[in-house]
């Protein structure tokens, strides 16, 4: 069976706009949730996010091109600019044919939906711009990163809210594995900090006015952020052949349905999943010792997350390190699993584990190691990574050290 390996990677989120950047802030324990800057902002409850600040669209695109790209694409193509500038490939003749994309969103265009809903019922406007639709359509942001590359494989979007960055990466894996493909960019973005987006989510009740503090007694909900990360898969074999930096291996994924509630997640479900991802990549429960959480910040994601965790490795368990890095970057729903990634890579590589920030009072039903508020160091030689959405779509992903 073929192997997959990772030899780019980039990212823009609220705690960096490339990957030193980003990895710094996770090292520090840093916070990027901040004071929403919004369009009728004082008319939200919630006004905190993990937003992306001193971004200025008009400095990496032409206009042409910004009538084109909603936000969620323009992150998007940022972030693929810095793994595939970085990972030494150019796609043409048998590669570009053996190359594709495939990349997650949960929402898509929404910041093009709440500019011209504002247009039509504001302002009473009877005509949009003539690119609305492929503007917000979901698979806007792969569509363009296929062209801007010349990627002609396998290529599409994923959108299983929450869960769509590690679905996109996973089928990417399995696309590589399984020989439908030699190269796959892959990750996922998100862009719903706008007036409609946080409105829409308010009605939940799930979100928090103050902080992101997953697992911690005192958590009172999640908190948005915003971003993109991405990453360039690769055969191992012609990785190794162009002599490529590697930066870890992909060597699992498993996903699964709760097929139980539209909202509330499942313990056996997401249990299932993380046992699926160890069998997988052929791994022991003893051989992982860190996991990147899904870790909300809400009351029944953390404590049915730190329960699937102890049903799927047993006493091992309790030797594992659990973080969430939701903590300081924010959850960003469709591309979050992407930005976490990172955290993974972070401490395959450099043997950093990037803590969970705004832990205050411990919770017994969260009795994990969940390396409160500061970095740890320590040598990891395989990880997972989680994602568990609404709609009860489940997906976990291992990685290992480079070989």
């Amino acid at each position: 069976m073929r192997r997959v390996v990772i030899t780019g990677q980039g990212t823009i989120n609220a705690l960096g706009q490339d990957v030193p950047a980003t990895l710094e802030a996770m090292r520090e324990g840093r916070c990027g949730i901040t004071d929403l800057e919004l369009r009728d902002v004082d008319r939200l409850s919630i006004k905190i996010g993990g937003q992306v600040k001193g971004y200025d669209p008009e400095a990496l695109f032409n206009r042409q091109q910004i009538a084109l790209y909603d936000r969620f694409t323009q992150f998007t193509l940022i972030a693929a600019r810095q793994a595939l500038d970085g990972c030494g490939l150019s796609f043409a003749g048998e590669l570009a044919a053996r190359s594709g994309v495939v990349l997650g969103t949960a929402g898509g265009g929404v910041n093009t939906w709440d500019e011209n809903y504002r247009t039509v019922y504001e302002e009473g406007k009877n005509r949009v711009h003539p690119f609305v639709v492929p503007k917000l359509m979901n698979n806007a942001a792969a569509s363009h990163v296929s062209m801007e590359w010349n990627l002609k494989g396998p290529s599409f979007s994923v959108a299983t809210a929450c869960a769509s960055s590690n679905h996109a990466m996973g089928l990417a894996f399995q696309l590589i594995r399984g020989g439908a493909a030699d190269v796959m960019v892959t990750g996922g973005s998100e862009a719903m900090l706008s007036f409609g987006g946080i409105k829409a989510w308010e009605g939940l009740r799930v979100m928090s006015k103050d902080a992101c503090r997953p697992f911690s007694a005192n958590r009172n909900g999640m908190v948005q952020g915003e971003g993109a990360a991405v990453f360039v898969f690769e055969e191992y074999e012609h990785a190794r052949k162009r002599g490529a930096q590697i930066l870890a291996e992909v060597v699992g994924f498993a996903m699964t349905s709760d097929a139980a509630d539209i909202v509330m997640p499942s313990k056996q479900g997401a249990a299932r999943t993380i046992a699926g991802a160890l069998r997988d990549a052929k791994l022991n429960p003893s051989d992982v010792c860190y996991i990147n959480a899904h870790g909300t910040g809400t009351a029944a994601n953390d404590k049915v997350e730190c329960a699937a965790v102890a049903d799927a490795f047993g006493h091992h368990a309790d030797n594992l390190m659990i973080s969430s890095t939701k903590s300081m970057h924010g959850h960003l729903i469709g591309g979050t699993g992407a930005v976490e990634l990172l955290a993974c890579i972070m401490a395959l590589r450099d043997g950093i584990i990037a803590p969970t920030i705004g832990y205050e009072e411990p919770d017994p039903e969260c009795a994990l190691d969940v390396v409160p508020n500061v970095a740890r160091e320590a040598q990891v030689e395989a990880c997972l990574s989680n994602a568990f959405a609404f709609g009860g779509f489940n997906a976990v992903l291992a990685l290992r050290r480079a070989p």
